[in-house]
Formats: structure tokens, C-alpha cells, sequence
């Protein structure tokens, strides 16, 4: 099945009953296939919207009214919902926003990148709130990850990314889907606005004049950010038990990795992969853990440097930090990055056979 239409069944079978959005490459098999499959349900809603700021803000809508509601879109349309998803993480509503990454700043390309990992890890938008960030490596994980983040999105309030690339959205693999959820079998909310007919009235809202009042909400946001920190850091670790060398990639990157960490083990040298699959919260302490008895790191992006930013904050001086990235699209084959780590080790004089 094709990644993004993984992605919609994935969300569809999550429970995720809103979708809203606007067309956008290399993204739009996503509200396609949304679109055909809301048609068969009598309580879902699609709707294309005139913009991305019009979806980004009918999805904080939806959310509060209590559905599980979801957007996607490409780099450039996730930068045009960026003060929507501050309001979002302001008002603490749970929402999905999925982004197929482009090729650079501006217009970019459609071909594969991990350009946005900045936007995606640092909140992208104003007022220092911070956003969940899953990142699938597989169509298999496409699906696991989709329903994880409603899940996370409900349990912390919070919007959460799921940051994927044009390779990830277009490729097709066997998946297997669990059954579905039962939207009414969820956890109740408290906090939605469904009429206040035989209640007191609820506000949810992001704007606090009073400086007291807003720092103590800006606090309770910090208190949920550090629960998330300890709870939710998910990785990979792949051969690492013996490695001398450790490369450090998520995404697309991470299966090419994998394939240049088998190959240099072919040929006698120990090398071994760690994969973020949360990128926020970032493992930083299972990476360092790493510097105990491996000195050496690769870091492979498909952009010229920013996940490499938290590598280097995670492992300290513990560890010399080496970079490779291919910024633009252009896709590293597993026989380059293999020739990059038996330089490294020839290098430094670490594996020799």
C-alpha cells in the first residue's frame, strides 16, 4: 500500500473522524485517499479547504468539539499553519498534523528531504511551545505511528507531527492494519465544548492578559513537556552492542543506513545504527549512553545539518560528532554512506580487520 494512503487508513482506523486541508505535492494522496474513505462513513467530515490557514484553524475546531482531528500537508503549507498550531498547543487541544517534507527553504522540490527537522523539533511557530514529533521509517510503522499519535495528541492535549518525505508518502510496502476503533469507545472529555445546557460554561483559550496568570499556564506547558521527556522517548538500536562507530539517522536516512551497516559488517568492520524515532522528545540519554564505549558518531541527514545539532548536545565531548547530509532531494544510496563509515574507520584507525 502506498505511505500516504497508509497514513489515511492508519487515521481513519484511529478513530480520527475530521480531516481538513489543501492541496499541496508531494502530500496530496493523503487528503485523496481521506476523501474517499470519510465518503463511506456517516460521521466523518472531509473538507478542502481555501487555505492552509483556514484548515489548520476548522482542525482546532473539530478538536475542540471533541473529535479526533487530523491536517497534513508539504513544508511550505505546514510553515502557513504555524500560528494555528501555536494557538493549538496554547489552547492544549490534541490534533495530527502530518508533513510530507520538501527539498529546501521557499518552494523547494518535491523530491525526498528531512529539511524541516528545525521547524518540526523547535514548535515552528511563535510563543516556545513544543510539538510531539514521531518519525516512521516504514509503511509498517506509518500505521503504528498514525494511531500513536491520536493517542499521545489525547493523552497529553498536544499537537503531535508525524514528519515523513516524498519517498516515505509514495513507496509502497505490505502492511497489516489492527481493526478499527470505535470513535464513541474513547475516553470521555471533560474539557470539550459541547453546549453548556445543564452544566457551567467552558472556555478553552490561549490568551491570558494577566502576566501571572499566563506565567503560570506557560509553567503547567513546561510541567506537560517534561512528563512527555520521561515518558516518551522511542528509538532504534541496531548492532550497536560491539559497533565502534555509531550513525545516527531517522526517516528514509535510517533505511539506507541500515542497509550501508550491514554492508561495512560484511566486510568485518563494526558499525551499528541508532535511529530517533521520537525526534522530540529527542533520546538524549540513551545516545549518550552509547559514548560509554563508542567514540566515534556519524550523523546522516537528508539536509546539511540539523538533527546533528541534538547529537552533539546529547553526547557532549564524550564522542567526536562526523556529519554526512545530501541537501535538495537527492537520495544517498547505501553504498555511499558505507564508503563514508570505512573512511571514518580507516580515519581514526578504529576496526581494522
Amino acid at each position: 500500500m502506498r505511505g500516504s494512503h497508509v497514513i489515511g487508513e492508519a487515521a481513519t482506523r484511529a478513530g480520527c473522524r475530521f480531516y481538513a486541508g489543501y492541496p499541496i505535492t508531494p502530500q496530496n494522496e493523503v487528503p485523496e485517499y481521506m476523501s474517499g474513505r470519510f465518503a463511506a462513513l456517516e460521521d466523518a467530515t472531509f473538507i478542502q479547504a481555501e487555505s492552509e490557514l483556514a484548515a489548520i484553524n476548522m482542525v482546532m475546531g473539530a478538536s475542540m468539539a471533541g473529535v479526533r482531528a487530523m491536517t497534513s500537508s508539504s513544508s511550505p503549507g505546514i510553515s502557513l499553519k504555524q500560528e494555528g498550531i501555536s494557538y493549538i498547543a496554547g489552547m492544549e487541544l490534541p490534533a495530527v498534523i502530518v508533513n510530507i517534507m520538501r527539498g529546501g527553504p521557499g518552494l523547494g522540490n518535491i523530491a525526498p528531504s528531512q529539511q524541516d527537522y528545525f521547524q518540526a523539533t523547535r514548535g515552528g511557530g511563535h510563543g516556545g511551545y513544543r510539538t510531539i514529533v514521531l518519525a516512521p521509517c516504514s509503511g509498517q510503522e506509518l500505521v503504528t505511528l498514525t494511531i500513536q499519535a491520536f493517542d499521545l495528541a489525547d493523552l497529553y492535549r498536544t499537537p503531535v507531527v508525524l514528519l515523513g518525505d516524498g519517498l516515505m508518502g509514495q513507496m509502497m510496502e505490505p502492511v497489516t492494519f489492527p481493526d478499527p476503533i470505535d470513535p464513541a469507545t474513547l475516553p470521555p472529555k471533560d474539557w470539550i465544548l459541547d453546549g453548556a445546557k445543564g452544566r457551567e460554561s467552558r472556555l478553552i483559550a490561549s490568551l491570558h492578559l494577566d502576566p501571572l496568570k499566563m506565567e503560570q499556564h506557560n509553567w503547567k506547558l513546561a510541567r506537560k513537556y517534561e512528563a512527555i521527556c520521561e515518558r516518551e522517548v522511542d528509538y532504534e538500536s541496531y548492532l550497536l552492542e560491539d559497533a565502534v562507530i555509531a550513525i545516527v539517522a531517522f526517516g528514509t536516512a535510517a533505511r539506507i543506513a541500515k542497509g550501508a551497516v550491514n554492508r561495512v559488517r560484511q566486510q568485518g568492520f563494526k558499525a551499528g545504527l541508532f535511529r530517533p524515532v521520537t525526534l522530540w522528545p529527542f533520546p538524549k540519554k540513551e545516545l549518550r549512553a552509547l559514548t560509554g564505549k563508542i567514540k566515534h558518531v556519524l550523523v546522516f541527514e537528508m539536509n546539511f545539518g540539523q538533527m546533528v545539532e541534538d547529537v552533539q548536545i546529547s553526547v557532549g565531548e564524550r564522542a567526536t560528532v562526523h556529519f554526512h547530509g545530501r541537501p535538495g532531494g537527492i537520495v544517498s544510496t547505501p553504498h555511499e554512506i558505507a564508503g563514508v563509515i570505512t573512511k571514518l574507520i580507516y580515519k581514526y584507525d578504529l576496526d581494522k580487520p
